[in-house]
This record gives structure tokens, C-alpha cells and sequence, in this order.
């Protein structure tokens, strides 16, 4: 490659360098860096900004993984670590080999370095020598790579960049909620690691999929191995989404875990800019006012703690939060009024996704609403924008702009699309296709097929939903309504679906590239295009 070639020109050009790159497949980005060195430096950033780690024993205990991570380490900006439940992540009752009766085993992290041989020796792991030999004997490696906190550190001490921390721990049955498990000692050490290590551009987390129980161990000022200046840096997060397992309603439901849900809220309470809540299967109480249930104030003789039951749980208010959204709730009214009126001075979004109330109408849980903008004009605003959630405007701005700061939410993650972002357009068509009725037989004579799209997430997780234009004009989840079958089925990433949808890219790219497989007839897929344009001007994706 010569100095004054045109492709040397043109690759030290840094805009025209990274727009190439950005066009690369990701799956074909390992294949480009071994090219030449030049190559491989320019390559890593895009090939490992957003990286996967799923937990097993030598995950951070092997020394060509940890040298690995030291050198791509710098490159990381988004981490998803995944640790799911299975049989052998539940631990069973340790036992005394002689008496066969149970040991008691109250655990404290280690988290001394042992890189000196001799003091490794020297100092038991587990408290006793006895009790460290029996944790040897009969839990297996996972639990021992699971409570090496060390390794966690350097792991974390390797990703100076990390942006976004993601964890995943799916798969948990609620039967076995009580049960010890490694995963919850993977996340005391990595709680652990997060605050021991120089991550100062850390402002986002996502528990994507998360066990009730995970609320104690990743608490900083009441789970394992805190410390009094645990908390402050987790005060850096910004943005907060939380999946987890449901609780489910009912009158007298488990109170021991919504108090861990609640203190564990607490530690952002003073930072948090953005949150998002869904329990993930069926409704639940609200996370946001779970002071005001009388299911947890309740005093009750058999309680663990009977001198504490009378105190009651402190409100949950976020001094900085201005977008909320939360999916798979039953709350009163009362409740929303009294978030909104609580939060008003900041909050500019809100949406209640799939919420029933209990008590009261939503007129009254949204009264506040018409006190701080001085009229009821907000009312059109949300009926024209169907599920768009409603803003608030500071305390003493203007009627006219009160009444124009209706934000479309599709710029911001929804809990309702956790695992599929983009799939928040498929409401926007719905939106569009039953908002004129006229409009939508037009749109169904015109594209007279059945569309499916099957969207993959960067989980590896695969859902799908259909575009019904041969009969109803209707969106839905699967692959086509009962008892009929798609026309035309494309099949693509939740990334790429969503940067077409919002005009980031063609459809023709992404299927010249291999993004994007169409199965069925072709020509009818080009009769998608004005109705995802419908999508791009009802949500700014």
C-alpha cells in the first residue's frame, strides 16, 4: 500500500474511516482485523464496545481470559453480564460429615488479595479452616469462582470505560426464592467489584432479567461485604430499567422482598435521572409507592424483625428524576397523584403501561396535572398521542408551553420493550392503522398480505410480531393471526429494525448486506415501506 494511494488517504480520514466501519457487519468485523495491525486497532472499538460475559468457573479465574480482558478491556463501554438459574446454580444444605446434621454457614466476603502464595496459605477464605474445608468438598467450582471477589476486581479494574453495566440472571423459579444460590454470591462479588474499582463514566444500569432476592445483594448499604462508602458509586448512575420476576398481587403478598425492592430504590433516590420498571409476568404493586401499602405496614408476631414491623417504610422520592416508566402494576389513584404531585418540579415523563387501579379513576389519579399546567388542555394532547405518556413542566412555566411539552417517548427505552427496544414502533403502526378508520382500509387494499418480522436482540433472544393487512388492519405479537399464515416473513435484528424504521437505514442495504432475510414473496415486502414510515412519524426512534 503505497503513502499516496487513494485508499491510504481515505482510511487516515477519520470520518470517512468510521462511517466504512460502521457499514461492516459485526459478524465479519474478527475476519477484518487480522487484515493488517492498522486494521485490528481501528476495528476493536466497534468489535468490542458492547461485550457478553457469561459466567462459569474460569471465567475470571483463567489467566489467557484475564489477559484478554486487559488488553480489550479499554474498548468496553457497554457489559452484559449473564449468570441464569439452573439446578446446579441452587446450593444444597452443608452438611457435617460425621454427624450428618447441618452446618451453619454465614457468609463474608474475602476480599484480600492472594496474590502472595504464602498468605493465601496462611488465612482461610471461609472464616475456619474446618468450614473452608467443607465449602471445598462438597459445592462445586462455580460457587468458589462466584465468591472469588478479587477476580471480580481485576476484572472490573480492566474496563476504565464501562458506561453501561448489564445484568442478567433469568430463569429463576419462585419456588426456589428462599433458596441459596451462586448466582446471588456472583453478585455480591461483582456489587463488591463495581465499588472498588475506577469506573468514572458508570451512569447506566439495566437489571434486564432479575430475581426479587438480587434486590439484597446488590444493595450497598445493607448486602454483604458493604462498606460505609459503598453507596457512592452507584450515586453515579443516572439511568436505571429493572425487569423483574413478578410478585404477584394479591392482599397479603411476601413483604420481605418488597422491602429489599424499596431500600434497594433508595440508594438512587438522590441521583437518578431516568427510570424504568417492569415486573416481568404478572402485575404487581408499584415500586414507587410501596410506603403507602398496608400490606407492609402491617405488625405481625411472626415476623423475623417484630420490634421494627411498626416502623414504617420511608417515601421513595427522586430528587433529580425526570423521565419514569413503569408496566405490570395495580395501584390507587391516590398513589399516582401523590408521584406526580411528589416529583413535579422535575419529572418530564411519565407512563403507566398496562396499570389497573385498585381504587379511583384516572382522572383523579391525573388531577395534578391540570393544577400545575392551569387548565385541562393536556387532556387533547394525550388523547391525540394515544399512549404517549404525559410530561409536567416546571412550577410556573407558561400555559402555552405546559400544554406544548408533549414529548414523544419512542426516544427513550421503554419497560415494555426491555429486551426489544425498537419494537415499540410495531404500537406506533397499531396507533396509526385504528386511529382512521378510513385510512386503514386504505392501507389494507393496498398492501393485501399478511407481514411477519421475527427480531432478534443482542441477548440472542428471538420474538415475534405480524402486520395484518389482509383482512383487519391490526398488529400483534406471533407469527400471524389464528389460523392464518404471513405472506412475506423478515427476519433481522432488533438494532437494525429499529434504525430502519426511524430512517437510519434501507431496507434494500440491509438486505444486500445479509441483515435482513425475506422469506415469501419479495415484491410484496416493498409495500411495507409507507406503513413503516407511519411508525417513523408517530415515534422518533
Amino acid at each position: 500500500m503505497a503513502s499516496g494511494s487513494t485508499f491510504l488517504r481515505f482510511w487516515l480520514t477519520e470520518r470517512p474511516r468510521d462511517i466504512f466501519l460502521s457499514y461492516i457487519p459485526r459478524e465479519e468485523l474478527p475476519a477484518f482485523r487480522l487484515a493488517c495491525h492498522d486494521f485490528g486497532v481501528r476495528a476493536a472499538p466497534l468489535l468490542f464496545g458492547e461485550t457478553t460475559i457469561t459466567f462459569r468457573p474460569s471465567t475470571f479465574t483463567k489467566p489467557a481470559r484475564m489477559a484478554a480482558l486487559s488488553r480489550i478491556g479499554h474498548h468496553i463501554q457497554t457489559l452484559t453480564f449473564s449468570m441464569p438459574h439452573t439446578p446446579e446454580t441452587f446450593l444444597p444444605p452443608l452438611l457435617d460429615p460425621v454427624t450428618g446434621e447441618e452446618v451453619t454457614f454465614i457468609y463474608e466476603p474475602y476480599v484480600q488479595s492472594t496474590r502472595d502464595s504464602a498468605t493465601r496459605l496462611s488465612n482461610p477464605i471461609y472464616g475456619s479452616w474446618e468450614l473452608t474445608d467443607l465449602l471445598v468438598k462438597q459445592y462445586s467450582p462455580l460457587f468458589h469462582a462466584a465468591a472469588n471477589v478479587p477476580t471480580f476486581i481485576r476484572a472490573f479494574q480492566a474496563l476504565p470505560t464501562l458506561k453501561h453495566l448489564k445484568l442478567s440472571c433469568p430463569h429463576q423459579e419462585a419456588g426456589q426464592r428462599y433458596r441459596r444460590s451462586i448466582v446471588d454470591y456472583a453478585l455480591i462479588s461483582l456489587r463488591i467489584a463495581v465499588e472498588r474499582s475506577k469506573l468514572p463514566l458508570l451512569s447506566s444500569l439495566s437489571l434486564i432479567s432479575i430475581h426479587p432476592g438480587a434486590a439484597l445483594y446488590l444493595n450497598p448499604t445493607m448486602g454483604f461485604g458493604a462498606r460505609p462508602n459503598s453507596i457512592k458509586k452507584w450515586k453515579q448512575i443516572r439511568s436505571l430499567a429493572i425487569c423483574m420476576d413478578s410478585i404477584p398481587f394479591s392482599p397479603y403478598p411476601p413483604s420481605d422482598h418488597l422491602k429489599l425492592l424499596h431500600s434497594y430504590l433508595h440508594v438512587f433516590a438522590s441521583s437518578l435521572k431516568n427510570f424504568i420498571f417492569r415486573w416481568h409476568g404478572s402485575d404487581g404493586l408499584s415500586p414507587l409507592s410501596l410506603d403507602k401499602e398496608l400490606c407492609l405496614q402491617d405488625r405481625s408476631p411472626g415476623m423475623a424483625c417484630p420490634r421494627r414491623c411498626h416502623l414504617a417504610l420511608r417515601p421513595l422520592k427522586f430528587e433529580q428524576l425526570r423521565n419514569m416508566e413503569v408496566e405490570n402494576i395495580v395501584v390507587d389513584a391516590s398513589q399516582v397523584s401523590s408521584f406526580i404531585t411528589a416529583h413535579r418540579h422535575t419529572i418530564r415523563e411519565f407512563n403507566f403501561e398496562n396499570t389497573h387501579l385498585r381504587s379511583g379513576t384516572w382522572d383523579q389519579a391525573l388531577a395534578p396535572l391540570t393544577r400545575i399546567s392551569g387548565s385541562d388542555k393536556w387532556k387533547e394532547k394525550a388523547e391525540e398521542v394515544m399512549d404517549v405518556p404525559l410530561l409536567l413542566s416546571p412550577v410556573g412555566l407558561e400555559e402555552n408551553k405546559a400544554n406544548d411539552l408533549v414529548v414523544d417517548y419512542f426516544n427513550w427505552t421503554s419497560p415494555n420493550h426491555v429486551s426489544f427496544p425498537s419494537s415499540v414502533a410495531f404500537d406506533a403502526i397499531n396507533s396509526s392503522l385504528q386511529a382512521d378508520d378510513a385510512e386503514r382500509k386504505d392501507t389494507v387494499k393496498k398492501g393485501n398480505a399478511i407481514f411477519a418480522f421475527k427480531l432478534k436482540n443482542k441477548e440472542g433472544q428471538e420474538e415475534g410480531w405480524y402486520i395484518d393487512l389482509k383482512e383487519k388492519g391490526a398488529v400483534g405479537k406471533g407469527e400471524a393471526p389464528d389460523g392464518k399464515k404471513a405472506d412475506v416473513t423478515l427476519s433481522l435484528s432488533d438494532e437494525d429494525f429499529g434504525k430502519m424504521v426511524a430512517g437510519k437505514t434501507q431496507a434494500q442495504r440491509l438486505f444486500m448486506s445479509g441483515k435482513l432475510k425475506i422469506k415469501g414473496d419479495v415484491m410484496r415486502a416493498t409495500k411495507m415501506e409507507p406503513v413503516l414510515k407511519k411508525a417513523q412519524t408517530k415515534a422518533k426512534l
